[in-house]
């Protein structure tokens, strides 16, 4: 509303989970079960947003907590939106929310958040999702290197039962800074990061029968990218094509049937967001990994990649291990 956010959500989230492991932090999680059913939030049509109100009325939490609560559920639900590969936007007009509680601008979170999902990135492979769980491995490790306090907190929710996100609300902590601050027990091996997801949707997989090496297809003008991607991934088995004429990518994409592609942004005649889009609207290359490579750093360029489909993207200059890394992530080998 007039570049000010008021409140944030995800539809796939129980109605109060989140709200209820927030209130972990303020001890308040547990006799709120009577509350929550009342009339006043039944009625309403955000159930989470009308009980974050019903809690201050009843003088169970203070303006002050209710902001900080309410202000990081808008930066949760930012940071995933800018983490998705591939999306679009559906505006429609709702019922506005009343009271207010506080607004905040636009920009300066999409700021931050940018900065925090770049941050994200750097934990791969040992942390990938805020949805991942935390096994303790080595209490006796951990106890010895930490305060404590911090020690019981940390090990009596590292049971391999509460997600980085769930545990980040509990600790009233910056899910980017409790990540960095988990990653060096990770390395170690005193924590086990579990997946949530039994095999993540985003892997690739061909046919055992298929023996041809994986079909890179690089699309961009420039023609020392090209060659440089090429001398780059040839000796690690890949087979790569390159395009440098953006008008003729989609017709070597349908004769090529790549495994995955790699497409500048900035390109003359057609940009790679207008390829990415033009292939995303047929079914056929729906989950075809697409990797955006770009010389910018402005976190506008990667929205747009997202919201065209792209499944990640890719810094110029890069290095070697740096793309056969992000390869990897999409693309396995049997």
């Amino acid at each position: 509303m007039n570049g000010q956010i008021l409140y944030a959500t995800d539809d796939h989230l129980p109605n109060l989970r989140r709200l209820e492991d927030y209130l972990v932090h303020y001890h308040l999680g547990d006799d709120l079960g009577n509350l929550f059913q009342s009339a006043a939030i039944a009625h309403n049509t955000i159930p989470e947003y009308a009980a974050l109100w019903l809690l201050l009325e009843e003088q169970i939490l203070t303006v002050e907590q209710a902001r900080q609560i309410l202000q990081a559920m808008v930066q949760e639900t930012l940071f995933d939106l800018l983490s998705l590969h591939q999306g679009y936007f559906t505006f429609q007009l709702s019922t506005p929310l009343s009271p207010q509680l506080t607004t905040y601008t636009v920009t300066p979170f999409l700021f931050e958040t940018i900065k925090k999902v770049q941050k994200w990135k750097q934990f791969h492979p040992h942390i990938q999702l805020p949805q991942q769980r935390i096994l303790l491995t080595h209490p006796e490790n951990l106890a010895a290197a930490l305060p404590t306090m911090a020690y019981q907190k940390l090990a009596q929710w590292t049971t391999g039962n509460t997600s980085i996100r769930q545990l980040a609300r509990y600790l009233n902590r910056d899910l980017v800074a409790l990540a960095k601050a988990l990653l060096p027990y990770i390395q170690q091996g005193w924590m086990q990061v579990l997946d949530p997801f039994p095999s993540p949707s985003s892997l690739r997989q061909r046919p055992a029968q298929d023996d041809r090496p994986l079909q890179i297809l690089c699309i961009d003008d420039d023609i020392t990218i090209g060659k440089t991607v090429e001398h780059m991934l040839t000796p690690m088995g890949y087979a790569v094509h390159l395009v440098h004429d953006p008008l003729k990518a989609i017709e070597a994409i349908f004769d090529l049937q790549p495994d995955l592609i790699l497409c500048d942004i900035a390109m003359p005649n057609l940009d790679g967001n207008e390829i990415c889009m033009m292939l995303r609207h047929g079914k056929r290359f729906q989950t075809m990994p697409i990797i955006m490579l770009t010389g910018k750093e402005g976190f506008l360029d990667r929205i747009r990649a997202n919201l065209a489909g792209a499944t990640d993207y890719l810094t110029k200059p890069f290095g070697q291990q740096e793309l056969v890394t992000l390869l990897e992530k999409y693309l396995t080998v049997e």
